[in-house]
């Protein structure tokens, strides 16, 4: 599940180009807000509201009628290293929980337990990467460690996601949210040792999200339409594409489940001209959650499998829109038949026999 942000508002000044890995860095800034204070880099600063990139790679969303001062510092912005960032979540989480450190990630999980936490995470991460790389797409490196928390118990997973503000459904898992950069879920074996694949479904769909995000697959800054996001976390689901390099057939890359409750969609509510709505908008996941996540996988997949240049193509243009910059139902459109063409009808027929043909 990615927990997006809702409510985004038009921002008035943009005033820093977007962030890239080998960009000279501009100096940070200072600013105190309710007390605290908070050094960062500004993505947006407007009247309204404020976003400022920390150096842990959470961004602050902030109210500029709360900012007391701010000052600009006499160093360029660099994010935490590996070891700066292992030891503020050791302070955050407490000697109940380890830091696990990876080639990409930092895993905080219970103490006493397994580190196999974090070796799974990286194998996600590399497979991932080995994925897009097999289709001609070059991921970029990410500008942060990533950062996985795993809670013994679904309560802490909850107590720990309100104090982070977030309202999760009932029955979620686990979740990723660009703001903070973080991927949190619950240990579903209760700290059994053996059958991590109680928890893999959770892990993989997240750890998809957040290297999607971290790689410039997705822009954490311009959020993609939340079609293109789930699709591509119900992709990796299948162990074809979350472990491309050892199970290479077509079938492996299927999602069964998905893909039976596609047909079951696709033979029941499923309206003509749902492709068109999808693309459009996010109603669809309010009215029907099962149904979207289910055409979310199958266009994703359908995509992939038969033009997976445009595909790309038509990711980059999710991306390009300015920083939090709320991207209204015509424009969604507009990037989609601006790669895929105009003939969505056509696009949708063929998606559906395709389905069908699997």
């Amino acid at each position: 599940m990615l927990v997006r942000v809702l409510q985004l508002c038009a921002w008035c000044v943009v005033f820093l180009a977007p962030l890239s890995v080998n960009a000279a860095e501009p100096p940070a800034v200072e600013l105190t807000i309710g007390g605290a204070k908070l050094l960062g880099r500004p993505l947006v600063w407007s009247k309204s509201q404020v976003c400022l990139l920390a150096p842990s790679g959470r961004v602050w969303d902030l109210d500029p009628r709360g900012i007391t001062d701010v000052s600009q510092t006499s160093t360029p912005f660099r994010g935490l290293t590996k070891n700066e960032l292992r030891a503020e979540l050791q302070r955050e989480f407490g000697n109940a929980f380890e830091v696990t450190s990876t080639g990409n990630y930092l895993v905080v999980h219970p103490a006493g337990e397994s580190k196999e936490w974090a070796e799974r995470f990286e194998m996600l991460y590399r497979s991932f990467v080995h994925y897009f790389r097999a289709r001609g797409f070059q991921p970029q490196s990410p500008m942060f460690p990533m950062v996985a928390i795993v809670f013994p118990r679904q309560e802490d997973f909850q107590r720990y996601a309100i104090s982070e503000g977030q309202s999760l459904p009932r029955g979620v898992l686990g979740y990723y949210s660009p703001l903070s950069n973080r991927v949190a879920l619950f240990d579903s074996t209760a700290g059994k040792s053996g059958d991590w694949t109680l928890n893999a479904e959770t892990i993989i769909h997240e750890a998809a999200h957040q290297t999607a995000f971290n790689t410039g697959v997705h822009s954490r800054w311009a959020m993609p339409p939340r079609w293109v996001a789930e699709g591509l976390g119900t992709m990796f689901e299948a162990r074809g594409v979350y472990d491309a390099p050892h199970y290479t057939n077509q079938k492996d890359r299927l999602n069964q489940g998905r893909l039976t409750a596609f047909r079951r969609y696709a033979a029941g509510g499923r309206k003509q001209g749902a492709l068109a709505e999808l693309i459009a908008s996010d109603r669809p996941f309010q009215r029907d959650p099962d149904g979207a996540y289910a055409e979310a996988w199958a266009l994703t997949f359908y995509l992939t499998e038969t033009e997976p240049r445009k595909y790309f193509a038509y990711l980059a243009r999710t991306g390009s829109h300015p920083p939090f910059a709320e991207v209204s139902g015509p424009q969604r459109l507009k990037d989609f038949t601006s790669v895929f063409g105009e003939q969505l009808d056509l696009l949708e027929a063929k998606m559906v026999r395709y389905m069908g043909a699997l």
